[in-house]
């Protein structure tokens, strides 16, 4: 079946090219993404989506494209997920700067592209068996304003992601030029300890994740302590549990840190809260 997508609010196929070689995305990663789980053909969490992808476009100066506002970013999904015959996939949406120039562009037009991918899931679903992590050594996260969107320039996940896959680790941790672990290489990380739930703040430079906030809301309503704090070495340690959350997976948990293993009962807990949840 032949693959569509949504560029600039058009239909078209996405398998041809769609866009010139000298587009910014491309030459410079000028712009940001999200990655929006659909489940029942829905799009899910997509207020949060739509509230961070404006923040990140404020930040970069890029404008919103003409024809994407958050009620069309809806109708988008739905459309893609029953079009590629799927009631659970993932929806990428890829904003970038559409305008001519070099390191300085000449205007600051939006543009964008909505891809989607069908999933063997339904639904948020915890994995079976745990992940194996270790710390990524090799480059530390810089803590600034770039830090806590989901920029085209994602070199630093890719590296990290290479590094585990050459060791045979499922995942590894980052930290930031502070020495503080802030995510992984592919979600937020939380660490239990004692029944209470532990999460890196953003002032440590770990990306904004919608699912992050969402698992913090989720256990405050539970009745769950939990604390945005810096995290270290020592405290993977000491924690009973450790757990990844982004928004296409929900939440990933990790069986063992080096010779340390974990639990699953909180991510257990939370997963059924998010499947319960699901709108």
């Amino acid at each position: 079946m032949m693959r569509q997508v949504i560029l600039n609010g058009r239909l078209v196929e996405g398998d041809p090219p769609l866009m010139p070689v000298d587009n910014r995305a491309f030459h410079y990663g000028d712009g940001v993404f999200e990655t929006i789980r659909v489940i029942g053909g829905r799009g899910q969490l997509l207020e949060a989506h739509w509230a961070r992808l404006a923040a990140s476009l404020a930040v970069l100066g890029i404008r919103m494209p003409e024809k994407l506002t958050a009620e069309l970013l809806d109708r988008y999904v739905s459309d893609l997920a029953q079009r590629g015959g799927g009631a659970g996939g993932r929806a990428r949406l890829t904003v970038y700067r559409d305008a001519p120039g070099f390191y300085r562009p000449d205007a600051d037009a939006g543009a964008f592209t909505l891809e989607y991918e069908p999933l063997a899931e339904m639904t948020y679903t915890l994995n079976e068996q745990g992940v194996m992590v270790d710390i990524y050594p090799d480059m530390r996260k810089p803590v600034n304003q770039l830090a806590v969107h989901k920029t085209l320039n994602a070199l630093l996940y890719v590296m990290a992601s290479l590094w585990a896959k050459g060791r045979g680790l499922d995942d590894c941790l980052l930290q930031n030029d502070r020495g503080n672990i802030i995510e992984s290489s592919s979600g937020n990380l939380f660490m239990v300890s004692n029944s209470v739930l532990y999460t890196p703040a953003l002032t440590d430079g770990c990306v904004g994740g919608v699912m992050r906030m969402r698992v913090i809301n989720l256990a405050l309503a539970g009745g769950i302590k939990v604390y945005e704090c810096s995290l270290n070495p020592q405290n993977l340690l000491a924690a009973d549990e450790v757990f990844f959350t982004n928004a296409a997976r929900g939440i990933t948990w990790a069986a063992a840190y080096r010779t340390k293993r974990y639990t699953q009962r909180m991510a257990q807990r939370i997963t059924a809260m998010l499947v319960e949840g699901v709108s």
